[in-house]
């Protein structure tokens, strides 16, 4: 397959919200742009309602039992559905050989902050108590967050309002191409006109408007890199996989060096020549399926798992049975 930047460009522009659009236009060209009827690499789908908030389950075909990936979508705090996501998630799910929990949380402006990070708190826990209590739980850890765009500030915030113990079922966090900081003092906020191909300071400007109110955007469960480093003291390892071309290249340079600052252990992976979430363009650009490669094989994924065996294939199909809700 050979590249085909100006379409995957013209794509992924689509997914962030313009300075002055509305935002149920926004949404629903987001959910017009990502939604597809069929699921890719025969992942399965089900349904199950963690608290209050529904989620899909997607289930490769080649799993693991003993870990999970908790996904939180970026969207501009105000897009996003498990259906625009499930194309994506099940692409991610089969790179890295695991199930994964996508949930349906609140977004703005009808449920503005910190709506979105209470319901993925919600989910957090009871998924938590549920592995915990299963025969696969194993003590160092069994859930991989990940998030991308604006999802990353709401997977941060949700780590810094967990507790140490919560925290330890946790073995990594990934971020895809993640905001990270909404302050007056961040230079790609102040300068409006600071762009690439498909982030600009006033994009990202319109996003918070529409998420809380200016007297929050130095919050650091609203911009992770407002925090003081103590705040991510026993995070556990970060990976960060974003394009070597995005302007938001420069908030995630300072938040390594935050992350650094508290001991955490931080890879910052950007790729040469690509843009914001390059990974959802799988159809244009041959780095996004070598980027999922990438992350599958960092978590033990098709490369650490060569087949399923009886177990893992029981347990994938009494997840299945349990919720009665196919693909």
């Amino acid at each position: 397959m050979s590249d085909n930047r100006r379409a995957a460009v013209k794509k992924l522009r689509k997914l962030v919200i313009e300075p002055k659009e509305d935002v149920e236009a926004y949404k629903a060209r987001f959910e017009e742009t990502l939604s597809e009827v069929f699921l890719p690499n025969h992942v399965e789908r089900v349904e199950h309602s963690y608290g209050d908030v529904v989620c899909d389950i997607l289930i490769p075909e080649l799993s693991s039992v003993s870990k999970i990936i908790f996904y939180i979508h970026g969207g501009s705090f105000a897009a996003g559905s498990r259906v625009s996501y499930r194309t994506f998630c099940a692409s991610l799910a089969n790179s890295c050989s695991c199930r994964l929990v996508l949930p349906e949380f609140r977004l703005a402006p009808k449920h503005p902050f910190p709506a979105a990070i209470d319901d993925v708190q919600t989910v957090y826990r009871a998924l938590r108590e549920e592995i915990v209590a299963s025969r696969s739980y194993t003590p160092d850890g069994n859930i991989i967050i990940a998030a991308d765009g604006s999802g990353a500030s709401i997977a941060l915030a949700l780590m810094q309002k967990l507790d140490e113990a919560e925290r330890s079922n946790i073995t990594q966090v990934l971020l895809f191409s993640p905001w990270l900081d909404f302050s007056a003092e961040d230079e790609i906020i102040a300068n409006k006109r600071l762009h690439d191909d498909i982030i600009s300071g006033d994009k990202l400007h319109r996003a918070v408007d529409v998420y809380t109110y200016a007297s929050n955007f130095r919050n650091p469960l609203v911009s992770p890199l407002c925090a003081l480093p103590e705040a991510f003291k026993g995070f556990p390892p970060i990976h960060i996989q974003m394009g070597g071309d995005e302007v938001l290249t420069r908030q995630a340079v300072a938040f390594k060096q935050l992350a650094q600052e508290a001991g955490v252990d931080i890879m910052l992976d950007t790729w040469p020549g690509m843009m914001f979430m390059f990974q959802m363009a799988d159809e244009f650009l041959n780095d996004s399926h070598l980027a999922l490669d990438k992350i599958g094989r960092m978590t033990g994924g098709k490369s650490a798992i060569a087949y399923e065996d009886e177990e893992t294939k029981a347990e994938r199909e009494r997840i299945i049975r349990k919720n009665n809700i196919g693909s």
